[in-house]
């Protein structure tokens, strides 16, 4: 067991997308552009609906997948295609938007807290263009791992031997939503073939010897196998999330991520065509 070392630490740079929605963006800024295969990382958490009413209106993808994680609130999606589904408190959706797909995110709910997150993870030149699908996970399909103080929940990868619901993904993706007692310690296994980062979302935790607040992204090296977690006296609740890199250059503007500028310009040109979905 060899522990991973610290890249960087830094806090969420608070932002806003889609009709207006408040979020803090930790990965996909200028302090860490993309962490290979991931490219971005957005929280959104407001009890104000005036943050999120708006939601996310019908908009284009294509060249990679969206994973949104809600832990307080609804979200209605649609898509181009007939698509619909509700993401409940607890649920998770993995949309691959591979050729393309146009589709919206909208809150189902009037006031209340609405919270989670949405990652964007690249696809492989192979698999940019192949259908689009959606994994929607209800809560209840994602096991948990009980440990000495705390639980784990297992959306994709494995942890004593189970597995989460999300497979089919090229970058053989983990995410772990671990809940850890005050003072509680923990040891995650990640392999040294995945990039990998934590992202504390409520209370503190220390990696090493370095305290982190809620709100930072925490991105590690790729020099070791594990990566000791403890919570602080509060307690602490993070996400873990690795993948194995692509390797392959990124051509990345607004709503599509490709390998070329060729690619690039194709899929404005198919949008404005009617030619994405």
């Amino acid at each position: 067991m060899t522990q991973r070392s610290i890249e960087t630490v830094f806090r969420a740079i608070p932002t806003s997308d889609g009709a207006g929605v408040r979020l803090a963006r930790s990965l996909g800024t200028p302090k860490l552009p993309a962490l290979d295969p991931f490219l971005m990382l957005d929280e959104f958490r407001s009890d104000n609906p005036g943050d999120y009413i708006a939601g996310f209106p019908s908009h284009p993808h294509r060249g990679f997948e969206t994973v949104t994680i809600m832990l307080a609130g609804s979200m209605q999606h649609k898509d181009s295609v007939g698509n619909t589904g509700d993401l409940s408190a607890g649920s998770v959706q993995w949309m691959t938007a591979g050729r393309g797909i146009i589709h919206s995110e909208m809150p189902q709910q009037v006031d209340g807290l609405m919270w989670g997150f949405q990652l964007w993870v690249n696809l492989p030149a192979k698999d940019k263009m192949v259908e689009p699908r959606y994994q929607d996970i209800d809560p209840s399909e994602i096991p948990t791992v009980d440990i000495p103080e705390g639980s784990v929940r297992v959306l994709a990868g494995t942890m004593k031997d189970v597995t989460g619901p999300i497979g089919g993904v090229a970058t053989d993706p983990i995410l772990f939503d671990v809940t850890l007692e005050a003072g509680a310690s923990l040891d995650l296994a990640v392999p040294e073939t995945h990039n990998a980062f934590l992202y504390p979302f409520v209370g503190a935790a220390t990696f090493g010897d370095q305290r982190v607040e809620r709100g930072h992204i925490v991105a590690t090296r790729r020099d070791g196998d594990t990566v000791t977690v403890t919570a602080s006296d509060e307690g602490a609740r993070l996400l873990l999330v690795a993948g194995i890199p692509i390797g392959e250059p990124i051509a990345r503007y607004g709503p599509f991520v490709m390998n070329t500028e060729a690619e690039l310009v194709k899929a404005f040109e198919d949008y404005r065509a009617g030619r994405l979905a």
